[in-house]
């Protein structure tokens, strides 16, 4: 039932996740899935729990703060990749404090930033802008919208023309950044490198700490 409301929520987006249209895809009533949720509320929170309870699934207590950190930023960002609906989904759920998982998400982030010399309200700070990081590493993924191959190598194209277009004396590294369209883009890289870039702010935040505490 939830992995039907989650393909409807990935494939038209989350405002189509209805109890009745739910149903439609079940081919029951909506009154049969009104003893599972009393409403559309209800409903999201079910969504965000499923989504989000694998997050902290791999993390290991005994490995690093730095490797905990990094394994909880991939697996969100996974999820995201894989579920499209889930900013949204986050966004829909008007206290998302009230899901357990993202509960236990948030107890982990902090327990780790806290062991990495933050404190509670720097904690929150960071596992907020992390949050959002991956958020808009996900939506701003090279080629977001699924084509078809030679959609996909045309758009690229006239992206590519329309950028070496532009006048060479104000903006010539805009051209030569448009010469890389020729290609697809490394997708993986895209998003380790993103990965890279969120977490190098917080190490050096934490290695801050470290000095300050060492000077002290």
């Amino acid at each position: 039932m939830v992995e039907q409301a989650l393909a409807l929520a990935d494939d038209e987006g989350v405002e189509a996740v209805t109890i009745r249209r739910l149903a439609g895809r079940l081919g029951v009533t909506p009154m049969a899935l009104y003893w599972h949720f009393k409403n559309k509320d209800e409903l999201m929170w079910a969504l965000a729990e499923h989504v989000l309870s694998g997050v902290t699934a791999d993390i290991t207590p005994g490995d690093s703060w730095r490797k905990r950190l990094r394994m909880m930023v991939e697996a969100i960002v996974r999820v995201m990749r894989e579920h499209p609906c889930l900013p949204d989904l986050l966004t829909a759920v008007e206290d998302k404090h009230d899901v357990d998982s993202f509960k236990r998400a948030t107890e982990a982030a902090l327990d780790i930033l806290t062991e990495a010399g933050f404190t509670l309200r720097e904690g929150f700070y960071i596992s907020s802008y992390l949050l959002n990081g991956a958020i808009g590493l996900v939506k701003g993924q090279p080629c977001p919208i699924v084509l078809p191959r030679e959609e996909e190598a045309e758009a690229r194209r006239q992206r590519r023309l329309k950028l070496e277009s532009l006048p060479s004396d104000r903006y010539p590294h805009i051209i030569e950044y448009g010469a890389t369209l020729a290609e697809p883009p490394d997708v993986e890289h895209y998003f380790t490198f993103g990965i890279d870039l969120l977490l190098t702010g917080v190490e050096a935040l934490a290695r801050r700490h470290e000095t300050g505490t060492r000077e002290s």
